[in-house]
């Protein structure tokens, strides 16, 4: 795409993500966008209607065409087969592959952005349909909500086919200055992060490359809390066969004691034959072996069939818990997810890979992120979150971290309120009031209704998947590759991939004019060589049209670098460096003619000569 020409855009869905996106091409890259829906009242369907641009300019405003099935005709009367690009976006993985399959067969050339979870089916549909990105909304959200999650103890990892970068604190990476490869933010003491300064030297949250040797800090896991020994033993049951053995020792020791006769493993035989009801009854006895006797008959009825109780109880919860998954016993220093969709299905994964024990919770048993716990043997609760008991039983009380990420707003912000009263209530009662406040992150949609919930209850960390994940849509509907996100807040900054078209505004200028404080940030340059990166950046390197760009932008930074890369319409011809003449020593010195004193040269002066 270059030149002046307006864009145009296709887009197929009618949830958050769709809005989003709607919203990022309309504004960032003033595109004209036609969305396609499957009713006018269809989930944010009447929201994507009234998205008006942010310049105020009508011709902008996305006209929307409502089709409750979709098939060839209704991307026709879309204009796919003039658009400059499509994003499949509905969030069912089979649905968006199918519309990806009859976008094709109407324009074989399009560009085609679809959004799918299954990695492995994306692989397969971008190596079939030809010009087609693949992307995932939550693989794209869930580092940012796991680095909210856990706060400073882990970084923010962005994976390159060959390279792996993290965003961190300047003060964990003090001791490796030469990995640093910019400042992403100033974060300390602000209430809005400044993101990309022009001080890179003030920014407290640098992105650097990771160690190639440990690709990821992975910490040593703690055992499971759920193992069959534990659940065979539980606390009623261990309470019974005390107070069994207690009964039994006492009347061991006093038979023993009253019987002259009688050593203890004899008398132990006779206590538990009694207690058990196998002895009979000695009328000759004296009055402490008699009242003995009968303690250990009565207490055989009472205590044995509980204990009966408690085991076949117990072998039956233990059985039916191993096979759902579920906890339990009170657990500590866990993480708790609710909701395992597909976002929470990709936070799980990634708590799991840093070795920290999780608990999910979910209402839904088919719910996708219920298989991929299953899978990983953590333990899965079944149930609504948004109550007190349900949130014990996940041990709430003692976790480091509760993640709410369900698709509803306020059913989010009321589990959160529960989850961090019944915390409170724990650490009062504990007699540690003045211990740490859980750490509390919600999936909020609404970016003023997060605003408010902040103000109002105090919650600091919310995050928007589609927020997250539509700059990198939108710019793959670009035919940029973004091969990463780095949530400062609740903004975005985003790792990208750019050639430098031929003609364009680049093309020429020196490395560092590349870079706009608060915008973009050149971090390295993919030369046109195989597997030659630059991450040492040469100021006085100009660049050409086979490099490639490796940036950090804000998405109005990264919308801006596209036009100044994007190549011209009629560039000029690639000139190819002259290659230098080697010449032999004795024509480099060979001695010429050399004017006369006070004369002008002479016209065989004026003749080139072999150069020096």
């Amino acid at each position: 795409m270059s030149g002046d020409a307006v864009p145009r855009f296709v887009v197929w869905g009618a949830n958050a993500l769709a809005q989003r996106l709607v919203g990022e091409l309309m504004n960032t890259y003033s595109a004209h966008v036609t969305v396609i829906v499957p009713s006018a009242s269809a989930d944010q369907a009447p929201e994507i209607a009234e998205l008006v641009p942010e310049d105020g300019d009508p011709a902008l405003r996305p006209a929307m065409i409502v089709a409750p099935r979709l098939n060839q005709e209704v991307f026709r009367q879309a204009g796919i087969e003039t658009a400059a690009a499509v994003a499949l976006v509905d969030r069912d993985d089979v649905a968006n592959v199918d519309a990806a399959l009859i976008a094709r067969e109407v324009s074989p050339t399009v560009r085609l952005v679809v959004r799918l979870f299954n990695p492995v089916l994306g692989d397969g549909i971008a190596s079939m349909l030809g010009d087609c990105g693949v992307l995932s909304g939550s693989e794209f959200a869930a580092p940012a909500f796991v680095a909210a999650a856990l706060g400073n103890d882990t970084p923010t990892y962005v994976r390159l086919p060959d390279e792996l970068l993290m965003a961190a604190p300047r003060a964990d990476v003090a001791d490796r200055p030469d990995d640093v490869l910019c400042g992403l933010a100033i974060t300390e003491g602000l209430a809005e992060p400044v993101r990309l300064p022009a001080d890179e030297d003030a920014a407290d949250l640098v992105l650097v490359r990771a160690p190639s040797s440990q690709p990821r800090p992975v910490r040593r896991r703690r055992p499971h809390p759920m193992r069959a020994t534990r659940l065979l033993f539980g606390r009623n049951l261990r309470l019974a066969l005390l107070a069994l053995a207690g009964v039994l020792t006492t009347g061991t020791v006093t038979l023993a004691l009253t019987r002259e006769d009688t050593g203890l493993l004899q008398a132990g035989y006779l206590a538990v034959l009694t207690a058990l009801g196998g002895a009979d009854a000695d009328t000759g006895a004296s009055v402490v072996e008699k009242a003995v006797a009968v303690l250990l008959v009565v207490t055989g009825v009472a205590l044995i069939p509980t204990v009966t109780a408690l085991i076949v109880d117990v072998v039956v919860n233990a059985r039916l818990a191993l096979a759902a998954g579920g906890l339990t016993e009170p657990v500590s220093g866990h993480v708790i997810v609710v909701g395992l969709g597909n976002i929470g299905a990709r936070v799980v994964r990634e708590l799991h890979d840093f070795g920290l024990d999780v608990v999910a919770i979910d209402r839904m048993e088919h719910a996708r992120g219920v298989s991929v716990a299953r899978e990983l043997r953590i333990p899965v609760l079944i149930r609504d979150a948004n109550n007190a008991e349900a949130l014990r039983a996940a041990s709430v009380e003692t976790c480091r971290a509760l993640l709410v990420l369900t698709t509803d707003d306020v059913t989010n912000l009321e589990t959160a309120l529960i989850g961090r009263a019944v915390h409170g209530q724990a650490q009062r009662g504990t007699g540690g009031a003045g211990g740490a406040k859980l750490r509390v992150v919600l999936r909020l949609f609404d970016e003023g209704f997060a605003r408010r919930v902040k103000r109002a209850f105090g919650i600091d960390h919310s995050r928007s998947v589609s927020y997250l994940a539509a700059p990198a849509f939108a710019a793959a509907m670009m035919g940029r590759e973004v091969v990463g996100a780095i949530s400062v807040g609740r903004r975005v900054l985003l790792v990208a991939e750019l050639p430098v078209g031929a003609g364009s505004e680049l093309e020429g200028r020196l490395c560092p004019e590349v870079s706009r404080p608060g915008e973009v940030r050149l971090i390295a340059v993919r030369t046109g060589r195989v597997g030659q990166t630059l991450w040492s950046l040469p100021d006085r390197r100009p660049l050409v049209r086979t490099d490639r760009l490796l940036v950090v932008a804000t998405r109005a930074g990264l919308a801006g670098l596209l036009s100044r890369t994007a190549a011209s319409p009629d560039p000029p011809p690639l000139v190819e460096p002259k290659p230098l003449r080697l010449l032999s020593a004795a024509v480099r010195h060979r001695p010429g003619p050399r004017p006369a004193p006070d004369s002008g040269p002479g016209p065989a002066d004026r003749r080139p000569g072999p150069p020096v």
